[in-house]
């Protein structure tokens, strides 16, 4: 017997609707988008250019449509929802959660922050897409966000909600520049339950600015080209999470200084915060591979750039067992990211204190 027909609070797919619905297809004017846009030539939601994603690696090609980051927000006074979700590539991984992986996250926003209120998020044989419904409780119109899956592809995404329902956008964040974090799978959010769990998510929760996600699953190797676009994009912060998927600590030494050039002298102003890796203590190059990026911060500041900070990977799980924070070894379960998640919140609010949350 299977276990949902035991525990139905095991079946995440038990709602059902009986109302007639009106479907929108995303994106739509009456939904705002962030952290992700829709690609008419590749017909699928992409975290950056596919062109120049697939210039930089085959890997940050197939990657730059893994939608970390991405969030749909609005406004309605809705009594339900029905998600539809198509894709070609079924992300399932044996150590990962598909509501983190490959499911939707719906939250609503109160006065005491972002409330959480359904997975919409397939089963293990929903191959080519799936469809999902909730409930939405309350009255008059209440303000929501939906967070894409950390690392499925999305070809296309509709909404449907009750017909007679209104349904406008919402903007939930304040007017500052998104802040731009880049790294690895940890920064893409493997192995995160729900997507808003990633430590991203978790910071903007708290203080309502909005973000961009380039983390790049085993892909982030501080190329030129990449490095040179993230120069581009507009943001208040730049977190550079770079130091994982250096294949050895003769590469990281090579790039980390490089990136740091680069990237500063396209974007003279911003602020730059250097993380090492959060499991430093279970890799034995962890210490080498610390005092690298320590490095590329002291000989940053020593040059008069008083705008660079650097946050060590070992004051995460400081003086804890670290098996306690990963899924494997590696990357981080949910108390892992809440961990670095507050770290990383308490660094920046003191870099500026418009990071704080208001």
């Amino acid at each position: 017997m299977k276990i949902e027909k035991i525990d139905k609070n095991l079946d995440i797919r038990r709602q059902t609707l009986s109302a007639s619905l009106r479907t929108y297809k995303i994106p739509d004017e009456h939904f705002a988008l962030y952290g992700i846009s829709y690609e008419e030539r590749s017909n699928s939601f992409v975290r950056m250019d596919t062109e120049i994603a697939q210039s930089v690696s085959e890997a940050v090609g197939v990657l730059a449509r893994r939608l970390s980051g991405g969030r749909v927000c609005f406004t309605t006074n809705a009594n339900c929802i029905r998600l539809t979700s198509t894709y070609e590539d079924f992300c399932r991984m044996p150590h990962m959660a598909l509501t983190g992986s490959s499911g939707f996250s719906l939250l609503q926003q109160t006065e005491n922050g972002e409330q959480f209120v359904a997975n919409l998020a397939p089963i293990y044989t929903d191959e080519g897409g799936f469809t999902a419904n909730a409930v939405l409780k309350g009255e008059g119109m209440r303000s929501y966000i939906l967070y894409f899956p950390l690392y499925n592809e999305v070809n296309s995404l509709s909404l449907s909600f009750n017909e007679d329902a209104t349904v406008l956008p919402y903007h939930p964040y304040r007017a500052l520049a998104p802040i731009l974090y880049y790294g690895s799978s940890i920064t893409q959010g493997g192995c995160a339950s729900r997507p808003d769990n990633a430590y991203q998510a978790l910071i903007s929760k708290r203080n309502k600015i909005d973000f961009i996600n380039l983390g790049f699953s085993g892909s982030a190797r501080a190329e030129s080209l990449l490095v040179k676009y993230m120069g581009g994009i507009n943001c208040s912060l730049f977190v550079c999470d770079y130091d994982h998927n250096a294949p050895t600590v003769e590469y990281l030494q090579a790039t980390h200084y490089a990136l740091y050039e680069t990237y500063r002298s396209l974007q003279p102003n911003v602020p730059i915060l250097f993380i090492s890796k959060p499991d430093i203590q279970l890799d034995e190059n962890g210490i080498k591979r610390d005092k690298i990026i320590r490095s590329t911060y002291q000989r940053a500041r020593k040059q008069g750039d008083n705008n660079v900070y650097f946050l060590s990977g070992k004051s995460f799980y400081a003086n804890k067992n670290c098996w306690n924070f990963s899924v494997e070894g590696c990357h981080p379960t949910d108390y892992g990211f809440a961990v670095m998640a507050e770290k990383i919140y308490k660094k920046i609010c003191k870099i500026d204190n418009k990071f704080a949350g208001e």
